[in-house]
């Protein structure tokens, strides 16, 4: 009898979906004196979960829930059962549990597995950066701030006539890659949440989607439906709708008025905030959330430059956070993908700007640029981008033996757009002579000539430090300050 390897397996945060109803009855006939403080410690409880005083990492998220399945919807995301389990029993101390009954749950683990990316398991400390970050993310996933909420258990088929377990690896794998192509034109309208539940509940998987416009994560749905993926192997238990909520908005929401409140203020969800703190969309330059280099070691170079006058980034605070790749496919089919792309990527309120750049040098591969606010969204950004056609290296993802630098989002002048491709290719000579120099391109936005970028491959760090310290790269800054719109903005990729 021939037994099948399961595929494996990588864990990560464990899931509660934590469902509530409340007594209205005991809640309208309650003294307002025990309603204000369930609504004080209910309103403790919650901001708590959400800004994860309890534990070193991890989300919570609170939501209203549509139906008559629920009224509230507790979530959380933690490293441990422990944790999850503290958080349950906190809950139940408060004056707003008496008011409270559960009406369900569902316990279950954020999971990647090898349909997703077999070499990943395969590769281990050396797969590639870019997969590596975006395996993370679904992980360690952060909650979006969405308005909309979709949570459904589901199991897949073990009938007579269907059993997904009896088929051969690739064949589920193939399943599984076509119905994740339907995804993929969902990709900035619907995030979701995959998370294993063998053994911890009464289905296989647990699925949480995320959106803005409720329709979005209908019509995904409903196309999925017809993929042979669900339609001959797919079984679900019931449906969840909810509204996300601020917890300061709890006392609105057990007085039946509008929640989120007109007036509110906090922004929403305390996670966002404290990661975009000081982001500008208008500003240049960033930080590669997937970057193998030493922190540290981009300071010292940092403060170097400063010392010369060179503005050159930040890690966190006031940049964004850039995913380069690079591919081989013609520019005007990478265009075209990267087009419909940036059109989902927009309906993301952190997404910044996705560009292709081609290189003057015909050898050299064209550029996909992607910016985005937050590490997270950019390190979720880089897996659907790896999947563009071609795809051949991510910036900061080359071998150890070199060091790399990006002087990113040279915006220059138009009258003085010649100049400064002139200034280039003289300095690209001088460089061609240097110790500890591989390799350096001018890179144009396909859509704007007059955005570029230059990309340079160094031996070390410290050859790369010679030329930011000669009196050549002084000039060239100096030149710079006439023929600029915007100041320069350098990342470094080790």
């Amino acid at each position: 009898m021939e037994r099948r390897q399961p595929p494996q397996t990588e864990e990560g945060w464990y899931v509660l979906h934590d469902f509530r109803s409340i007594d209205w009855d005991a809640w309208r006939d309650a003294p307002e004196r025990r309603r204000e403080r369930a609504i004080e410690e209910g309103m403790e409880y919650l901001t708590s979960c959400e800004h994860v005083d309890d534990a070193d990492e991890g989300e919570s998220a609170t939501f209203a829930v549509l139906g008559h399945k629920a009224d509230l919807l507790v979530l959380h995301l933690r490293p441990t059962l422990a944790d999850i389990d503290t958080l349950e029993r906190r809950f139940e101390h408060t004056a707003l549990a008496e008011f409270t009954e559960r009406t369900d749950s569902y316990l279950s683990v954020t999971e990647v597995s090898g349909y997703m990316s077999q070499d990943y398991f395969e590769e281990g400390e050396t797969a590639d950066t870019g997969i590596a970050n975006y395996i993370e993310s679904r992980l360690k996933p952060e909650l979006p701030d969405s308005d909309f909420l979709c949570f459904y258990p589901m199991d897949k088929r073990r009938g007579p006539d269907h059993n997904w377990y009896e088929l051969p690896f690739d064949e589920r794998a193939d399943y599984l890659s076509n119905h994740g192509e339907i995804g993929k034109d969902y990709a900035g309208r619907v995030t979701q949440i995959i998370a294993g539940s063998i053994g911890f509940d009464d289905f296989e998987w647990g699925i949480t989607l995320f959106g803005d416009d409720p329709t979005d994560v209908k019509e995904l749905l409903y196309e999925m439906r017809f993929d042979p993926s669900s339609s001959r192997f797919a079984e679900f238990g019931q449906f969840f709708s909810a509204r996300r909520m601020d917890p300061t908005d709890l006392d609105a929401y057990l007085a039946g008025e509008p929640v989120p409140q007109e007036d509110d203020a906090h922004g929403g969800h305390p996670h966002a905030s404290s990661d975009t703190e000081g982001h500008h969309h208008g500003e240049s330059g960033g930080h590669h959330g997937g970057s193998g280099g030493s922190h540290g070691d981009d300071e010292d170079v940092r403060s170097e430059l400063k010392e010369q006058g060179v503005y050159a980034g930040q890690p966190h605070g006031e940049d964004v956070h850039a995913v380069v790749l690079y591919s081989e496919a013609n520019a005007d089919e990478l265009s075209d993908e990267v087009d419909g792309l940036r059109q989902n990527f927009d309906h993301y309120d952190t997404h910044v700007k996705t560009a292709v750049y081609e290189a003057r040098d015909e050898d050299s591969e064209t550029a996909v640029v992607s910016l985005w606010d937050t590490e997270r969204a950019a390190n979720t950004a880089a897996g659907f981008l790896a999947d563009l056609p071609d795809i051949v290296r991510q910036a900061g993802d080359d071998e150890d033996d070199s060091w790399g630098t990006m002087g990113m989002f040279y915006t220059v002048k138009p009258e003085h757009r010649s100049d400064f491709t002139g200034v280039f290719d003289d300095a690209a000579d001088m460089l061609a002579d240097m110790d500890g120099h591989r390799k350096t391109d001018l890179l144009v936005n396909r859509e704007d000539e007059n955005d570029m970028f230059i990309a340079s491959r160094w031996d070390s760090r410290e050859d790369a430090m010679e030329f930011f310290r000669s009196d050549a790269f002084s000039e060239t800054v100096e030149f710079g300050r006439d023929v600029l719109a915007d100041r320069p903005r350098h990342v470094f990729l080790a």
